[in-house]
Protein backbone atom coordinates (compact mmCIF):
# COMPACT_ATOMS: atom_id res chain seq x y z
CA UNK A 1 0.00 0.00 0.00
CA UNK A 2 1.14 3.23 -0.91
CA UNK A 3 1.24 6.32 1.64
CA UNK A 4 -2.16 7.76 2.30
CA UNK A 5 -3.18 11.20 0.94
CA UNK A 6 -2.68 13.50 3.33
CA UNK A 7 -5.49 16.25 3.81
CA UNK A 8 -4.66 20.11 5.60
CA UNK A 9 -7.61 20.65 8.14
CA UNK A 10 -7.36 24.78 8.65
CA UNK A 11 -8.95 24.66 12.13
CA UNK A 12 -8.44 28.48 13.81
CA UNK A 13 -8.56 28.53 17.22
CA UNK A 14 -8.13 25.37 19.00
CA UNK A 15 -10.09 26.06 22.48
CA UNK A 16 -11.73 23.20 23.27
CA UNK A 17 -15.12 23.70 21.34
CA UNK A 18 -17.49 21.79 19.34
CA UNK A 19 -15.86 22.24 15.80
CA UNK A 20 -12.65 20.83 17.02
CA UNK A 21 -14.69 18.18 18.57
CA UNK A 22 -16.46 17.40 15.42
CA UNK A 23 -12.98 17.37 13.09
CA UNK A 24 -11.15 15.18 16.08
CA UNK A 25 -13.88 12.76 15.64
CA UNK A 26 -13.66 11.84 11.81
CA UNK A 27 -9.99 11.54 11.86
CA UNK A 28 -10.19 9.24 15.41
CA UNK A 29 -12.74 6.79 12.71
CA UNK A 30 -11.11 7.33 9.67
CA UNK A 31 -8.86 4.60 7.60
CA UNK A 32 -5.43 6.05 8.47
CA UNK A 33 -3.68 3.90 6.15
CA UNK A 34 -5.97 5.73 3.31
CA UNK A 35 -6.29 9.42 4.35
CA UNK A 36 -3.88 11.18 6.90
CA UNK A 37 -4.98 14.34 8.56
CA UNK A 38 -2.69 17.45 9.38
CA UNK A 39 -3.85 20.46 11.26
CA UNK A 40 -3.38 23.80 11.07
CA UNK A 41 -4.35 26.30 14.06
CA UNK A 42 -3.48 29.80 15.05
CA UNK A 43 -0.75 30.11 17.52
CA UNK A 44 -2.77 31.51 20.03
CA UNK A 45 -5.25 28.01 20.31
CA UNK A 46 -5.13 26.85 24.03
CA UNK A 47 -6.08 23.17 23.85
CA UNK A 48 -4.38 21.29 20.70
CA UNK A 49 -4.49 17.20 21.12
CA UNK A 50 -0.66 17.47 19.73
CA UNK A 51 -0.15 14.38 21.35
CA UNK A 52 -3.05 12.01 20.28
CA UNK A 53 -2.44 13.97 16.48
CA UNK A 54 0.82 12.66 16.78
CA UNK A 55 0.13 9.56 17.47
CA UNK A 56 -2.32 8.87 14.85
CA UNK A 57 0.04 10.04 12.56
CA UNK A 58 -1.23 13.37 11.82
CA UNK A 59 1.14 16.75 11.77
CA UNK A 60 0.01 20.19 13.84
CA UNK A 61 1.58 23.56 12.30
CA UNK A 62 1.07 26.72 13.71
CA UNK A 63 0.28 30.29 12.03
CA UNK A 64 -0.02 33.87 12.96
CA UNK A 65 -4.00 34.20 14.59
CA UNK A 66 -6.45 34.86 11.41
CA UNK A 67 -6.80 38.56 13.41
CA UNK A 68 -3.30 39.87 11.91
CA UNK A 69 -4.91 38.99 8.48
CA UNK A 70 -1.57 39.69 6.49
CA UNK A 71 1.07 37.75 8.28
CA UNK A 72 -1.85 34.97 8.36
CA UNK A 73 -2.53 34.90 4.66
CA UNK A 74 1.47 34.73 4.12
CA UNK A 75 2.22 32.01 6.51
CA UNK A 76 -0.80 29.92 5.36
CA UNK A 77 0.62 30.65 1.27
CA UNK A 78 4.34 29.78 2.32
CA UNK A 79 3.31 26.74 4.34
CA UNK A 80 0.55 25.39 1.79
CA UNK A 81 3.34 25.87 -1.09
CA UNK A 82 6.19 23.94 0.89
CA UNK A 83 3.90 20.87 1.86
CA UNK A 84 2.31 20.39 -1.45
CA UNK A 85 -1.29 19.24 0.01
CA UNK A 86 -3.64 18.17 -3.15
CA UNK A 87 -6.43 18.89 -0.39
CA UNK A 88 -7.08 21.39 1.82
CA UNK A 89 -10.35 21.34 3.88
CA UNK A 90 -11.21 24.83 5.63
CA UNK A 91 -13.21 24.31 8.97
CA UNK A 92 -13.43 28.53 9.26
CA UNK A 93 -16.78 29.00 8.24
CA UNK A 94 -16.99 32.65 6.67
CA UNK A 95 -13.29 33.35 7.31
CA UNK A 96 -12.45 30.12 5.06
CA UNK A 97 -12.53 33.12 2.02
CA UNK A 98 -8.50 33.80 3.76
CA UNK A 99 -6.79 30.49 4.16
CA UNK A 100 -8.54 29.64 0.87
CA UNK A 101 -7.23 32.31 -0.97
CA UNK A 102 -3.99 31.26 0.12
CA UNK A 103 -4.56 28.16 -1.00
CA UNK A 104 -5.67 28.83 -4.79
CA UNK A 105 -2.54 31.18 -4.81
CA UNK A 106 -0.49 28.22 -3.85
CA UNK A 107 -2.03 26.24 -6.54
CA UNK A 108 -3.55 23.62 -3.85
CA UNK A 109 -5.94 21.64 -6.59
CA UNK A 110 -8.92 21.01 -4.03
CA UNK A 111 -10.10 23.45 -1.63
CA UNK A 112 -12.95 22.71 0.55
CA UNK A 113 -14.83 25.19 2.20
CA UNK A 114 -16.94 23.91 5.08
CA UNK A 115 -19.38 25.89 7.09
CA UNK A 116 -20.39 24.61 10.92
CA UNK A 117 -22.21 28.12 11.76
CA UNK A 118 -24.49 30.78 11.21
CA UNK A 119 -25.26 34.40 12.83
CA UNK A 120 -27.22 35.21 15.46
CA UNK A 121 -28.84 37.88 17.50
CA UNK A 122 -26.43 40.68 19.43
CA UNK A 123 -23.72 40.08 17.81
CA UNK A 124 -23.62 43.20 15.54
CA UNK A 125 -19.60 43.71 14.59
CA UNK A 126 -19.38 39.82 14.26
CA UNK A 127 -22.37 39.61 12.16
CA UNK A 128 -21.94 42.69 9.76
CA UNK A 129 -18.37 40.89 8.83
CA UNK A 130 -20.10 37.16 8.64
CA UNK A 131 -22.45 38.94 5.85
CA UNK A 132 -19.63 41.00 4.04
CA UNK A 133 -17.16 37.72 3.74
CA UNK A 134 -20.04 35.80 2.99
CA UNK A 135 -20.62 37.59 -0.38
CA UNK A 136 -16.74 35.60 -1.47
CA UNK A 137 -17.28 32.43 0.39
CA UNK A 138 -18.19 30.49 -3.10
CA UNK A 139 -14.77 32.45 -5.15
CA UNK A 140 -12.39 30.68 -3.94
CA UNK A 141 -13.18 26.77 -2.98
CA UNK A 142 -13.11 23.96 -5.39
CA UNK A 143 -15.66 22.31 -3.20
CA UNK A 144 -18.46 23.26 -0.40
CA UNK A 145 -19.28 21.16 2.52
CA UNK A 146 -21.64 21.73 5.62
CA UNK A 147 -22.59 20.23 8.73
CA UNK A 148 -26.35 20.51 8.14
CA UNK A 149 -28.77 21.96 5.20
CA UNK A 150 -29.37 25.59 7.20
CA UNK A 151 -25.17 25.90 7.65
CA UNK A 152 -24.53 25.28 4.35
CA UNK A 153 -27.69 27.21 3.01
CA UNK A 154 -26.49 30.43 5.26
CA UNK A 155 -22.91 30.27 3.89
CA UNK A 156 -23.18 29.61 0.44
CA UNK A 157 -26.87 29.90 -0.24
CA UNK A 158 -30.17 28.58 -1.21
CA UNK A 159 -29.35 26.19 -4.27
CA UNK A 160 -25.91 25.93 -4.13
CA UNK A 161 -24.23 22.70 -4.48
CA UNK A 162 -22.83 21.59 -1.13
CA UNK A 163 -21.94 18.07 0.43
CA UNK A 164 -23.08 17.49 3.93
CA UNK A 165 -21.03 15.35 6.59
CA UNK A 166 -23.41 15.49 9.60
CA UNK A 167 -21.57 16.02 13.12
CA UNK A 168 -21.03 12.28 13.70
CA UNK A 169 -20.39 10.89 16.88
CA UNK A 170 -19.21 7.42 18.70
CA UNK A 171 -22.81 6.82 19.54
CA UNK A 172 -22.18 3.87 21.73
CA UNK A 173 -20.24 5.94 24.07
CA UNK A 174 -23.10 8.30 25.01
CA UNK A 175 -25.95 6.02 25.62
CA UNK A 176 -27.50 5.46 28.20
CA UNK A 177 -26.05 3.76 31.82
CA UNK A 178 -27.37 3.60 35.19
CA UNK A 179 -24.54 2.74 36.49
CA UNK A 180 -21.95 5.46 35.06
CA UNK A 181 -25.01 7.78 36.27
CA UNK A 182 -24.84 6.82 39.46
CA UNK A 183 -20.73 7.26 39.35
CA UNK A 184 -20.40 10.65 38.21
CA UNK A 185 -23.40 11.69 40.78
CA UNK A 186 -21.32 10.57 43.85
CA UNK A 187 -18.51 12.27 42.41
CA UNK A 188 -20.39 15.19 42.11
CA UNK A 189 -22.27 14.69 45.63
CA UNK A 190 -25.03 14.75 43.74
CA UNK A 191 -28.32 12.74 45.15
CA UNK A 192 -30.50 10.86 43.14
CA UNK A 193 -33.83 12.25 43.85
CA UNK A 194 -32.21 15.93 42.61
CA UNK A 195 -33.06 16.76 38.91
CA UNK A 196 -30.23 18.06 37.01
CA UNK A 197 -30.42 20.73 34.26
CA UNK A 198 -26.97 19.79 32.33
CA UNK A 199 -25.43 22.50 29.56
CA UNK A 200 -22.13 21.91 27.48
CA UNK A 201 -20.48 25.06 26.08
CA UNK A 202 -17.89 27.89 25.97
CA UNK A 203 -18.55 30.77 28.11
CA UNK A 204 -19.53 32.90 24.99
CA UNK A 205 -22.04 35.31 24.09
CA UNK A 206 -23.12 32.43 21.41
CA UNK A 207 -24.14 30.32 23.87
CA UNK A 208 -26.42 32.44 26.39
CA UNK A 209 -25.52 31.78 29.84
CA UNK A 210 -27.28 34.51 31.61
CA UNK A 211 -30.62 33.67 29.76
CA UNK A 212 -29.94 30.02 30.91
CA UNK A 213 -29.22 30.82 34.98
CA UNK A 214 -32.35 33.25 34.45
CA UNK A 215 -34.47 30.84 33.13
CA UNK A 216 -33.16 28.09 35.81
CA UNK A 217 -33.69 30.63 38.07
CA UNK A 218 -37.22 30.97 38.04
CA UNK A 219 -37.30 26.51 37.59
CA UNK A 220 -35.90 26.54 40.69
CA UNK A 221 -38.32 28.82 42.65
CA UNK A 222 -40.60 25.68 41.86
CA UNK A 223 -38.11 22.99 42.31
CA UNK A 224 -35.59 23.89 45.05
CA UNK A 225 -34.26 20.17 44.87
CA UNK A 226 -32.23 20.94 41.70
CA UNK A 227 -28.94 22.14 40.36
CA UNK A 228 -27.58 23.45 36.91
CA UNK A 229 -24.25 22.14 36.10
CA UNK A 230 -22.83 24.35 33.46
CA UNK A 231 -19.69 22.61 31.71
CA UNK A 232 -16.97 24.54 29.62
CA UNK A 233 -14.29 27.71 30.08
CA UNK A 234 -14.14 30.56 28.04
CA UNK A 235 -14.00 34.67 28.60
CA UNK A 236 -17.29 34.86 29.92
CA UNK A 237 -16.98 32.51 33.14
CA UNK A 238 -16.12 34.67 35.58
CA UNK A 239 -18.97 36.97 34.96
CA UNK A 240 -21.39 34.36 34.77
CA UNK A 241 -20.00 32.99 38.10
CA UNK A 242 -21.25 36.59 39.69
CA UNK A 243 -24.31 36.77 37.71
CA UNK A 244 -24.91 33.36 39.65
CA UNK A 245 -24.38 35.21 42.81
CA UNK A 246 -26.64 37.97 41.96
CA UNK A 247 -29.50 35.90 40.91
CA UNK A 248 -29.14 34.08 44.36
CA UNK A 249 -28.77 30.64 42.79
CA UNK A 250 -24.87 30.42 43.49
CA UNK A 251 -25.41 27.42 45.68
CA UNK A 252 -27.40 25.48 43.11
CA UNK A 253 -25.22 26.00 40.06
CA UNK A 254 -21.75 24.20 39.88
CA UNK A 255 -19.07 25.43 36.97
CA UNK A 256 -17.25 22.43 36.67
CA UNK A 257 -15.07 23.80 33.70
CA UNK A 258 -13.69 22.26 30.48
CA UNK A 259 -14.27 18.18 30.85
CA UNK A 260 -12.78 15.75 29.05
CA UNK A 261 -15.67 13.36 29.61
CA UNK A 262 -18.94 14.65 28.13
CA UNK A 263 -19.96 11.16 27.25
CA UNK A 264 -19.80 10.56 31.29
CA UNK A 265 -21.23 13.96 32.22
CA UNK A 266 -24.68 13.58 29.88
CA UNK A 267 -25.44 10.69 32.31
CA UNK A 268 -25.74 12.55 35.27
CA UNK A 269 -28.19 14.80 33.73
CA UNK A 270 -32.06 14.64 33.57
CA UNK A 271 -32.53 17.14 30.94
CA UNK A 272 -29.78 19.11 28.32
CA UNK A 273 -30.42 22.58 27.78
CA UNK A 274 -28.93 25.02 24.68
CA UNK A 275 -30.50 28.39 24.71
CA UNK A 276 -27.71 29.58 22.06
CA UNK A 277 -28.25 32.75 20.35
CA UNK A 278 -27.20 30.55 17.03
CA UNK A 279 -25.60 27.43 15.95
CA UNK A 280 -24.51 25.12 12.66
CA UNK A 281 -25.68 22.12 14.02
CA UNK A 282 -24.66 21.20 17.67
CA UNK A 283 -23.06 18.41 18.46
CA UNK A 284 -23.58 18.63 22.15
CA UNK A 285 -27.47 18.13 20.83
CA UNK A 286 -26.66 14.90 19.16
CA UNK A 287 -24.70 13.52 22.38
CA UNK A 288 -27.40 14.33 24.60
CA UNK A 289 -30.11 12.87 22.75
CA UNK A 290 -27.74 9.47 21.84
CA UNK A 291 -27.41 9.77 26.10
CA UNK A 292 -31.91 9.38 26.18
CA UNK A 293 -31.90 13.10 27.58
CA UNK A 294 -35.18 15.77 26.75
CA UNK A 295 -33.63 18.62 25.09
CA UNK A 296 -34.77 22.28 25.34
CA UNK A 297 -33.34 24.48 22.40
CA UNK A 298 -33.81 27.72 21.38
CA UNK A 299 -35.61 28.53 18.21
CA UNK A 300 -32.58 30.13 16.74
CA UNK A 301 -30.78 26.74 16.25
CA UNK A 302 -31.77 24.52 13.62
CA UNK A 303 -34.87 21.89 13.76
CA UNK A 304 -32.08 19.25 11.59
CA UNK A 305 -30.81 18.76 15.43
CA UNK A 306 -34.68 18.04 16.44
CA UNK A 307 -33.64 13.44 16.86
CA UNK A 308 -35.83 12.81 19.46
CA UNK A 309 -39.76 13.67 19.42
CA UNK A 310 -39.41 14.74 23.17
CA UNK A 311 -36.37 17.34 21.85
CA UNK A 312 -38.34 20.96 22.20
CA UNK A 313 -37.56 24.40 20.28
CA UNK A 314 -38.35 27.36 22.40
CA UNK A 315 -38.13 31.47 22.11
CA UNK A 316 -35.97 33.13 24.28
CA UNK A 317 -38.68 33.19 27.02
CA UNK A 318 -37.66 32.54 30.83
CA UNK A 319 -41.40 31.87 31.90
CA UNK A 320 -41.68 29.23 28.75
CA UNK A 321 -38.01 27.86 29.70
CA UNK A 322 -38.85 27.61 33.55
CA UNK A 323 -42.14 25.73 32.30
CA UNK A 324 -40.57 23.30 30.21
CA UNK A 325 -38.04 22.26 33.27
CA UNK A 326 -40.87 21.30 35.13
CA UNK A 327 -42.70 18.94 32.44
CA UNK A 328 -38.96 17.29 32.00
CA UNK A 329 -38.84 16.13 35.79
CA UNK A 330 -41.45 13.51 34.56
CA UNK A 331 -39.33 10.41 34.48
CA UNK A 332 -35.65 9.64 33.75
CA UNK A 333 -34.50 9.96 30.57
CA UNK A 334 -32.85 6.65 28.94
CA UNK A 335 -36.12 4.65 29.72
CA UNK A 336 -36.24 4.38 25.75
CA UNK A 337 -33.40 3.36 23.45
CA UNK A 338 -31.55 5.65 20.72
CA UNK A 339 -34.09 6.62 17.89
CA UNK A 340 -33.71 6.12 14.05
CA UNK A 341 -32.61 10.12 13.52
CA UNK A 342 -30.02 9.78 16.41
CA UNK A 343 -28.38 6.57 14.94
CA UNK A 344 -28.19 8.17 11.33
CA UNK A 345 -24.86 10.17 12.94
CA UNK A 346 -22.59 6.98 13.19
CA UNK A 347 -19.20 7.77 13.06
CA UNK A 348 -18.23 4.88 11.72
CA UNK A 349 -20.59 5.44 8.42
CA UNK A 350 -20.15 9.23 8.19
CA UNK A 351 -16.12 8.89 8.48
CA UNK A 352 -16.10 6.32 5.30
CA UNK A 353 -17.97 8.97 3.71
CA UNK A 354 -15.94 11.43 4.26
CA UNK A 355 -12.83 9.40 3.20
CA UNK A 356 -13.96 8.08 -0.30
CA UNK A 357 -15.23 11.83 -0.84
CA UNK A 358 -11.82 12.77 -0.87
CA UNK A 359 -10.45 9.91 -2.12
CA UNK A 360 -12.94 10.42 -5.24
CA UNK A 361 -11.57 14.17 -5.57
CA UNK A 362 -8.31 13.11 -5.91
CA UNK A 363 -9.27 10.84 -8.11
CA UNK A 364 -10.67 13.47 -10.58
CA UNK A 365 -7.35 15.18 -10.49
CA UNK A 366 -6.18 12.63 -13.45
CA UNK A 367 -9.23 12.55 -15.14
Amino acid sequence: MGRPLRVAHVVGKMVGGGLEAVVMNYYRHIDHGKVQFDFIVDEDSTLVPRDEIESLGGRVFTVPPYQHVFAYQKALTKLFREQGWEIVHSHENALSVFPLMAAKRAGVPVRIAHSHSTSGKGEHARNAVKWVLKRFSRFYPTDLAACGTYAGEWLFGKGADFTVFPNAIELERFAFDREVRAEVREELRISDGTFVVGHLGRFVSQKNHAFLMRAFARFHDEASDSVLLLAGAGPLQEGAEVFAGELGIQGSVRFLGQRPDANRLYQAFDAFALPSLYEGFCVVGVEAQAAGLPCLFSDAITREVGLDPRSRFLPLDEEAWADALLRARDGRPGSRGMTPAVRAYDIETAARKLEDYYLARVGHLGD
